[in-house]
């Protein structure tokens, strides 16, 4: 059979490309460790069958049948499609249900199939052309041990959207009719609903649209009624999502370091620097020249007293921190002279490369002649840092100030000091150890991977600071979930659209929800045990279940009503029903 030729070289490894089963249908075998489009309505975790609508293709393009040879040839392979999955006609996704339960099925002898195996679960996408609107259908082998001894066969259909409430079912209704539909006495209801606590805005006079949203999940066992409000009781999941660079932010202008020092690592990496509009009224050069003025006519003084903190420790001209932040995240005040002189050079001032070149020659000259003994922090391996070391001693190295070199010098002396304001965040705060995040200011590999993993560092400062500031986060709160990104980062590369998720208290963020509507809202009504257990879903949400679906208003308020608390949701309503045949 084809679908078991298939389920063969999945189990090898999971298949990159769809397969085409008889002109019109692909074929998706997704892992276990993948995300299934079914979920939402299927609790299990192994491997399964999607199946969906092939796109139409050139005649010359189409699958041709195999004569004689059984084996999977590489034009059965299809190309991924970056465009939505379509779905299969109801009438069309019956047969294919049909066509699996028959090869499952042991007593359908007739079939000749020499060795009975047991398939992954079949999920088919629908085009709910039939009354009862259809979206999947579903079908899933009961077994014991490695014997098939049945199918249970799932049926999701959706109406809406709507914000009629008097569409919407009756618990008690819905929890006999389970009764009735599998022969049940005792049922058992579980409740799930979502809630979105913060999406961002898009930003005014553009045409960006942020993906950040943070939003809680609440599950609980024993459903009073339709859209019941979570008990507190309730065991409740935080999801963040959230997406650098929003002007917003009160570390925007971090993010804004951050960029200039990614705009020096392309050029590293390419040879091209795309170099920003000063927004400095005077140039990095008149302005690293008067900085560089000011230390010699304080050299005297600090060779004196020896008191490098107190005469050195000037601090960055930098935007001020947002005020609702200064006491989790402000300028540090221990900034080296390295790190001064990239304050003066970055993309506010530093808008050539020639005026790069001229500024490093000012340095280096006055450190040629003595004329300066900056300080520096210590374990620095930038350029800059070993000239300043050498220059302690009466003598530096020659520098050739050509090519990448200004480029990458300023790019080094960038890395090391975001790295200790990331550092100094989150150890200053208590959230992690300078060991823990050893992983992230390695000086071990080459600029371009510090510069991903100073990536991290500052997503995960955009969380826990979003979450300070919008939430009200204290250390209790903030300690967990940094550990969670930062196991994430250690395993994975940089990835905005990641949702983190946190357990917490529903009491924690209940007033950010409490008189909102539900994303989401959801009740499961099961019975029966193990094998025999059977489920009946009523669900309603703002987006269609399926990604297959489509609609003109997804999500919007009802007309009728005006802004309030007394606006009406518009709703899609989903039920999703199993039954179980057996073949003994």
């Amino acid at each position: 059979l084809f679908v078991s030729r298939i389920y063969d070289e999945g189990k090898k490894s999971t298949p990159e490309h769809p397969y085409l089963f008889e002109t019109d249908v692909e074929i998706h075998l997704v892992g276990s460790n993948n995300k299934s489009p079914a979920e939402k309505f299927w609790n299990g975790n192994s491997m399964v069958y999607i199946l969906q609508k092939a796109e139409q293709k050139e005649e010359s393009d189409l699958f041709e049948d195999s004569k004689a040879d059984d084996a999977i040839h590489d034009s059965e392979l299809l190309p991924k499609e970056s465009s939505a999955p379509l779905p299969l006609s109801v009438r069309r996704a019956k047969q294919l249900i049909s066509l699996y339960t028959m090869a499952q099925n042991p007593n359908m002898t007739h079939l000749k199939i020499s060795k009975a195996v047991i398939l992954p679960p079949l999920w088919i996408r629908c085009d709910s052309s039939d009354p009862e609107h259809t979206c999947w259908l579903g079908a899933e082998p009961l077994k014991t041990g490695d014997k098939i001894t049945g199918i249970c066969l799932h049926a999701v259909t959706c109406h809406g959207p709507t914000a009629d409430k008097s569409c919407f079912a009756d618990l008690e209704e819905l929890k006999m009719a389970h009764k009735i539909r599998h022969h049940s006495s005792v049922v058992l209801t579980k409740g799930f609903a979502q809630y979105e606590l913060f999406r961002a805005a898009a930003i005014e006079d553009t045409l960006v649209e942020s993906e950040s949203n943070i939003y809680i999940d609440i599950a609980w066992n024993t459903v009073d009624k339709i859209l019941q409000t979570p008990p507190l009781t309730s065991t409740a999941t935080l999801n963040i999502m959230l997406e650098c660079g929003d002007p917003r932010s009160p570390v925007y202008q971090l993010y804004k370091e951050l960029q200039f020092l990614l705009a020096l690592a392309e050029g590293l990496k390419t040879g091209v620097t795309e170099w920003p509009e000063p927004l400095e009224s005077e140039s990095a050069v008149v302005l690293v020249q008067e900085f560089l003025t000011d230390l010699k006519m304080k050299l005297d003084g600090f060779c004196a007293s020896g008191n490098k903190n107190e005469t050195e420790k000037i601090k960055c001209d930098t935007a001020a921190v947002d005020s609702s932040i200064k006491s989790i995240f402000s300028e540090r005040g221990d900034l080296d002279f390295a790190e001064q002189l990239w304050c003066k050079m970055r993309s506010e001032c530093v808008s050539t490369y020639q005026e790069l070149v001229e500024c490093f020659t000012l340095v280096i000259r006055s450190l040629e002649h003595g004329e300066i003994q900056p300080w520096i922090h210590q374990g620095s391996s930038s350029l800059l840092s070993k000239l300043i070391q050498q220059s302690y001693h009466g003598k530096i190295d020659g520098v050739s100030l050509s090519g990448i070199t200004p480029i990458q010098m300023l790019l080094e002396i960038g890395l090391d000091k975001m790295k200790k304001d990331y550092i100094s965040f989150f150890i200053g705060q208590e959230l992690a150890t300078l060991t823990y995040l050893d992983y992230f200011i390695s000086t071990s590999l080459d600029l371009q991977e510090q510069v991903h993993r100073v990536q991290k560092l500052h997503h995960m400062l955009e969380i826990m600071v979003s979450c300070t500031v919008l939430l009200q986060f204290k250390h209790e709160n903030l300690f967990p979930l940094t550990q969670t990104c930062i196991k994430y980062y250690k395993e994975n590369p940089l990835n905005e659209k990641h949702a983190f998720q946190l357990p917490i208290r529903p009491a924690l963020v209940k007033k950010f929800y409490q008189n909102d509507h539900p994303e989401i809202w959801k009740v499961d009504i099961i019975s029966g045990h193990g094998q025999k257990e059977v489920k009946t879903t009523w669900q309603v949400s703002t987006n269609p279940p399926a990604e297959h679906m489509t609609s003109n208003n997804i999500g919007g308020l009802c007309e009728s009503t005006v802004n309030g608390e007394s606006e009406d949701r518009m709703y899609f309503i989903t039920t999703a029903k199993c039954s179980q045949v057996h073949f003994t």
